[in-house]
């Protein structure tokens, strides 16, 4: 009987914000707009980077990688999401919900390699300036870009192929927005404490390993920057790590708290806010936070709109 029920759970329903019907119109048309300048932020400055010879640099590849994974996240969830608003049913197939989850780990993922990469080779850049070409060689730049979507890869991976193991005989009301880990932990009939606790282990590894990267870089341009006579070159190397590193205390601030505590799973749709901030919005900014504080990018988009 309980294969049976086992079976039976094949689809979910994605309950968003149901508790806010009388608001469906104005959510719809805001994260509409969230979407829209996500995409073409994120794809705009993908773009920039490509066909622009002087942005090809390890910091610019880094971050247009970044831009392009941002793109990712916010494609897994917020289609969804809106067809979510008008639709009768709101359902999610268990395929589904594994492809959404698929792309959203993957994005998550490497965007923290790629964080630490850029963390470090801004270390290279401030700290050893005048080795950076040796010790920042395109090559280097390229392993360590491609090991962040191999790594990002591997871990979503795993995490897909442990959900796989879960029987759903509970209800098959996802009260959330898109099918994340924790909400599905929730539904499920099989014990998800193996699960929770390699979620736990693995995300907290790759979050202690990238953020102390980030850390120890930070120390040491700090450092480096408060050694120098210039004023203006501390304003410059400052002006430089301070989008940077905004992004990353943002980035990592909300990753830890949804997933690298212990029994976060019962935690209930209390990280429905958090899950906003770190899926939509943090997409929606990152292309902002750079682009804005960076002159170069400003004067190749100028240089570019006048052709």
């Amino acid at each position: 009987m309980a294969e049976n029920n086992y079976s039976l759970t094949t689809e979910f329903i994605l309950l968003g914000f149901s508790d806010h019907q009388n608001l469906k119109t104005l959510l719809f048309l805001v994260f509409s707009f969230i979407y829209l300048v996500t995409m073409v932020g994120n794809l705009g400055l993908v773009v920039l980077i490509y066909i622009e010879r002087r942005l090809h640099t390890p910091m610019y590849i880094f971050l247009g990688n970044l831009a392009l994974m941002d793109s990712c996240c916010s494609c897994a969830i917020t289609p969804k999401m809106l067809q979510n608003f008008f639709s009768v049913d709101r359902k999610i197939s268990l395929y589904e919900c594994m492809v959404q989850f698929y792309f959203l780990g993957i994005a998550e993922t490497t965007d923290c390699f790629l964080l630490a990469a850029m963390a470090y080779d801004r270390y290279v850049a401030i700290c050893n300036p005048l080795q950076y070409h040796t010790m920042m060689s395109m090559k280097l730049c390229l392993q360590m870009t491609i090991g962040a979507y191999i790594a990002g890869n591997v871990h979503t991976m795993i995490e897909v192929g442990l959900l796989l193991r879960l029987k759903f005989c509970r209800s098959h009301v996802i009260k959330h927005f898109f099918c994340d880990l924790l909400p599905l932990y929730r539904l499920s009939c099989t014990d998800p404490h193996i699960n929770e606790l390699i979620l736990f282990i693995l995300a907290g590894s790759i979050q202690i390993f990238t953020i102390t990267i980030v850390l120890v870089s930070y120390f040491y341009i700090l450092f480096t920057i408060f050694k120098m006579k210039s004023s203006k070159g501390r304003g410059k190397a400052l002006s430089t790590c301070a989008s940077h590193f905004l992004s990353v205390s943002i980035f990592y601030g909300s990753l830890n708290f949804m997933y690298a505590q212990p029994h976060s799973v019962n935690e209930g749709d209390k990280d429905i806010p958090v899950a906003i901030f770190y899926t939509l919005v943090i997409p929606l900014l990152n292309p902002f936070i750079y682009s804005l504080r960076n002159k170069e990018i400003i004067n190749v988009m100028k240089r570019t709109m006048k052709k």
